[in-house]
């Protein structure tokens, strides 16, 4: 009885601890995102995609920025922005704007399709972004799509 009692205990206690962990903070508001960066010096993880089409992100949200190795290594290293182009649910039309303009600016025709901005301020105190390359789908899972992440940001 009481070896079972303190079976149920820990199992609660490392169940609750799973909960307690703090998960990813996906900001869709960019000017909220480009202050955070600036604040802390990270860089922009701009997620374009198609959440509720398209196969291929839903397959790099499963496979690669829903693993605990993403989730560790963005905490350090991002601030993470999800720029959503869905075809089922509707956005605040404010939201739409923003995601357009943002992928004329970077150009992005297919989905999913990551880039990486530092933000920066211009000489007349406008905002900015500096691009320092992308990605999209990599085959092999978190691990491998680190090493290719990890390469883009070396160079810049």
């Amino acid at each position: 009885m009481k070896r079972t009692i303190i079976l149920l205990l820990l199992t609660v206690s490392v169940t609750l601890n799973g909960f307690a962990q703090e998960k990813l903070t996906w900001h869709t508001d960019m000017d909220e995102a480009y202050a955070i960066a600036t604040k802390e010096n990270k860089t922009l993880l701009l997620f374009f995609t198609g959440s509720d089409w398209c196969g291929w992100c839903i397959k790099l949200q499963n496979e690669v920025l829903k693993t605990s190795d993403f989730e560790k290594w963005a905490k350090d290293n991002v601030v993470l922005v999800e720029l959503d182009f869905p075809r089922r649910k509707a956005l605040d039309k404010k939201l739409q704007i923003q995601n357009y303009q943002m992928q004329k600016m970077f150009q992005v025709r297919g989905y999913p399709s990551i880039h990486f901005a530092k933000p920066e301020k211009t000489t007349e105190g406008k905002k900015s972004l500096s691009r320092l390359g992308s990605t999209g789908y990599v085959r092999g899972g978190a691990e491998k799509w680190l090493e290719v992440v990890n390469g883009i940001l070396e160079k810049s």
